[in-house]
């Protein structure tokens, strides 16, 4: 594993001198919070390395190593928003074997399905929710992880190929700098929306205001930690105590024997200050008014849903590839609003029979 500036420098002009690059990260989403990048795969003509993000050495030469090529990742959504939030970078052009793989209209599009049915090589699942963070990594961990981008080259290859057979190359190149440019996209958080956990629909805004602070919380108490919010206590927990909280009736019962007697302390301290809210800064009940369709809209979303299925059957790719439902009501109601949204391809399909 390449943990030294000593050694990244070493790896720079192998990188600089190779012909294509794959590319892959690990995170400890299921291990600490909030989560981290905990290694980057890398493999090139020379061979398959792994880069340690969690050393103390300079990533920023590997990472501008890597402008202005084109990478070739799997299913490259995660990754770019990883890499995006944590080290501000966002690659110049990719390859997206899953993309590809959907465009092409394979049904099992993860990397082992696609790994078996193009080159015969059945991968070993392997740790999957393995804490990326230990360590040293243990020898089936450093090989599961070299597998993700050992085998993207020559996958790569044999979907371009087909892509190029079918017409569908400019398709993808869209749909991947599509991906890169959403990905830079920082989340737009609602401090108004983000407490609103599953489950809170059916509270009522005394309940609302108790599982607000509930939740500010958690927050807390996983970051302080290292630990996921679900570890420190679960969704439908959270809801339960708000409910029963907020009728002023007794809830030690309902918090799990297993919490820290501090965390405890804390969690009756958040309640209290939530039922010392005064009404007129309870949080409100969103209710959601969908519009209903006109006549009109309803015809125009019939028509364009009929020219979106005829195609995706004739190319045999899943029609929400080319638009969701969501999308074909925009599309409905104001064609000329909504229409530029999609990607040219997207539009061309949608627009084939006027």
């Amino acid at each position: 594993m390449i943990d030294t500036n000593e050694q990244l420098a070493a790896f720079l002009p192998v990188m600089k001198a190779a012909a294509w690059l794959a590319i892959d990260t690990e995170a400890d989403s299921l291990h600490a919070y909030p989560e981290k990048v905990c290694l980057i795969q890398i493999s090139t003509t020379a061979g398959h390395e792994l880069i340690d993000p969690l050393a103390k050495m300079d990533l920023n030469p590997f990472l501008d190593a890597l402008v202005g090529r084109e990478l070739i990742f799997h299913a490259a959504d995660y990754d770019l928003r990883l890499l995006q939030k944590h080290h501000a970078f966002a690659p110049t052009e990719i390859f997206d074997t899953m993309l590809a793989a959907r465009l092409l209209g394979e049904k099992q599009f993860g990397l082992g399905a696609l790994v078996e049915k193009f080159l015969g090589v059945k991968l070993d699942k392997g740790p999957q929710k393995a804490d990326w963070a230990q360590r040293p990594l243990t020898p089936r961990m450093v090989e599961y992880a070299r597998n993700d981008t050992r085998f993207l080259k020559p996958l790569e290859e044999k979907m371009r190929a087909e892509l190029t057979a079918k017409n569908r190359v400019a398709w993808h190149q869209e749909s991947c700098a599509r991906l890169i440019a959403e990905s830079a996209i920082p989340p737009q958080i609602d401090p108004d929306e983000v407490w609103r956990i599953k489950g809170s629909t059916f509270l009522t805004p005394p309940a609302l205001t108790v599982l607000r602070e509930l939740w500010h919380w958690r927050e807390r108490e996983a970051i302080a930690a290292n630990r996921p919010p679900f570890f420190v206590l679960a969704h439908e927990k959270m809801v339960e105590i708000s409910a029963v909280a907020s009728e002023r009736q007794p809830i030690e019962q309902l918090i799990p024997l297993r919490m820290h007697p501090r965390r405890k302390a804390n969690l009756l301290e958040a309640v209290r200050i939530a039922q010392a809210v005064p009404e007129e800064k309870f949080p409100q009940i969103i209710r959601h008014h969908s519009q209903r369709p006109t006549e009109a809209e309803f015809r125009r979303f019939r028509e364009i849903e009929t020219i979106r299925d005829r195609h995706a059957h004739e190319l045999q790719i899943d029609p929400t590839l080319i638009a969701p439902k969501s999308v074909l009501g925009d599309l409905a109601r104001d064609w000329d609003k909504y229409a530029p949204e999609l990607m040219q391809w997207q539009r061309e399909l949608l627009r084939a029979d006027g």
